[in-house]
């Protein structure tokens, strides 16, 4: 399967944030969205980087609740790990191994176009294996 077929199962829907935000608007808005990370960009297509819930636990141990006046663009990742939507999801799972991250934005012609996250690879990765196993059985039933 490819990240484009995924997309179009779960809709190319991202949570951006501008980079003016402050950490503790982002907080807000993470609880409120129920997600881990936000694309931090000025138009919602142009990455200028990304920001997790642990980005905000590491400036928090780091510098203290002082840190939750300043800015997203202190604590984001700027060099961002993206994918494309032709890419297969065994990569997305290796790219997320060796990166060690969690949400990727899905890119295409310098454009933001959806985020995939490892939550979205492990249900990709269960129905896959249910669908197995059922043709499985139904193969063992027919003989």
């Amino acid at each position: 399967m490819l990240v484009s077929s995924m997309l179009s199962a779960k809709g190319g829907t991202v949570g951006t944030i501008r980079p003016d935000t402050s950490v503790r608007q982002l907080c807000d808005k993470l609880k409120a969205m129920r997600v881990g990370a936000l694309v931090v960009s000025e138009d919602g297509e142009r990455i200028l980087g990304i920001v997790s819930e642990r980005d905000v636990v590491r400036a928090i141990a780091a510098s203290g609740a002082d840190v939750l006046d300043r800015g997203v663009t202190e604590i984001m990742t700027a060099d961002v790990v993206t994918c494309s939507p032709g890419d297969a999801i065994g990569d997305l799972m290796i790219m997320m191994t060796e990166n060690r991250v969690r949400h990727l934005p899905v890119t295409e012609n310098g454009r933001m176009v959806g985020l995939v996250s490892i939550g979205d690879v492990v249900k990709y990765r269960v129905d896959e294996l249910e669908h197995e196993a059922e043709a499985m059985q139904q193969y063992i039933k027919t003989g």
